[in-house]
């Protein structure tokens, strides 16, 4: 009897799956002589996928057209609602005097969904991530504390970084803060910034950020380079790495894991920043230039292709996009990469500064305690000791 009721459960799940699976009946537009009804309304109100094929192929026929001295003849054989949607399906043969790539563009309705994502998903997930990232940081911080030097300090000091290397993180450290405020002020600026100091204040604000956002991204991207060249060939993976992993870097035991001059936690900090800044610097290149480079309609072709989209649950994604709608993507992509990033830099400062005794002074005088080094890297350390040593030895005695 079980194995029958098993049976009959398992039956009854896969029909339904498959009647789930099933294409719905076309719906039943007679009514409204084949334009769409109420319930397509409603459809794309719920978010549903709703096949506007029937819409966007009655966009009339030439062939059709009365002739020019006819009654109606002037209209080329469509009506003003096929018109319309030409338009609205990117089939109308428009001309323009205009030749920028969007002047052909007349209807686009993108725009909404782009505007309920930024204001609903975008803002509040957004929030909720940067919000967290400083939560747990104050509680690592209140249940570990400072992270101290272990050892009995020796008061002599190890150059770690120099100038030029302390300029470059400085200049990406600056211009990313920046970035970050500014574009935290294009975001959320009018749910909260005109509610405290009004319509004309916001826009001066606004004005002041947009210049200051689009200008100092020249900084951060050469920054950005300027630290790859520099570092990149101590950022390669190796072998201490897996152990320094293994044991969490020393921040939750006593003792620090052996590292050569970055450590496996701050290679992962060093990819991320090259990573999501180089995507955030690609496609803010696109919102500076607008319609000029378009990347997501051959980046989802390509997803679609190699089957990435449907393992991500994503459906078909759409490989046609107006120029208004890579604009969108670009601003969408932009705006979430850089939340990612910052909620990863807002951990990383936390560690440079407060988080652990002696890091900032890496990056502050480019001298560090010698014990801290020690403790902290202490592969580099032997590294630097090393060649200390054979430069007295390799020198050429003065006649």
């Amino acid at each position: 009897m079980r194995a029958l009721i098993a049976l009959l459960l398992t039956l009854t799940f896969l029909t339904t799956a498959h009647a789930q699976e099933a294409e719905a009946p076309a719906p039943d537009r007679s009514a409204t002589g084949g334009a769409q009804s109420l319930e397509d309304i409603l459809a794309r109100q719920r978010g549903e996928t709703v096949d506007n094929s029937f819409r966007s192929d009655a966009v009339g026929n030439p062939d059709s057209a009365a002739g020019m001295a006819n009654q109606l003849g002037t209209l080329g054989g469509s009506s003003d609602p096929e018109l319309w949607r030409a338009l609205r399906f990117g089939s109308a043969d428009i001309t323009s005097t205009y030749r920028g790539p969007a002047a052909t563009t007349l209807v686009q309705d993108g725009g909404m969904k782009w505007l309920t994502f930024r204001e609903g998903p975008l803002s509040t997930y957004g929030a909720y991530l940067m919000g967290g990232t400083l939560v747990l940081l104050a509680l690592f911080y209140l249940l570990r504390g400072r992270i101290r030097i272990d050892g009995e300090k020796t008061g002599r000091r190890i150059e770690r970084f120099k100038a030029i290397e302390r300029f470059g993180h400085w200049l990406l450290a600056g211009s990313f803060i920046l970035l970050g405020i500014t574009g935290l002020i294009t975001l959320f600026g009018r749910k909260v910034l005109i509610p405290a100091f009004g319509h004309e204040a916001f826009s001066t604000i606004a004005i002041a950020s947009k210049w200051v956002h689009n200008n100092v991204s020249w900084a951060f991207m050469i920054a950005l380079v300027m630290i790859f060249v520099m570092w990149v060939i101590h950022n390669l993976p190796d072998r201490t790495d897996i152990n320094w992993l293994l044991k969490g870097g020393g921040i939750f035991t006593k003792g620090h894991p052996p590292a050569k001059k970055f450590n496996a936690g701050q290679k992962l900090i060093f990819w991320s920043v090259i990573l999501l800044g180089g995507s955030i610097s690609v496609s803010g290149l696109a919102l500076l230039f607008p319609f000029e480079m378009n990347m997501f309609a051959a980046t989802f072709a390509k997803m679609n292709a190699w089957g990435i989209s449907g393992a991500l649950g994503l459906g078909e994604l759409p490989t046609v996009l107006a120029p208004h709608q890579e604009m969108q993507f670009a601003q969408l992509w932009h705006a979430i990469v850089s939340f990612v990033l910052m909620a990863i830099v807002l951990a990383h400062i936390y560690i440079g500064s407060v988080g652990m005794e002696g890091a900032y002074d890496a990056m502050g005088s480019g001298q560090v305690e010698e014990q801290w080094a020690k403790e902290h890297h202490s592969l580099w350390v032997e590294e630097v000791q090393a060649k200390q040593k054979a430069a007295p030895e390799s020198a050429t005695p003065a006649e």
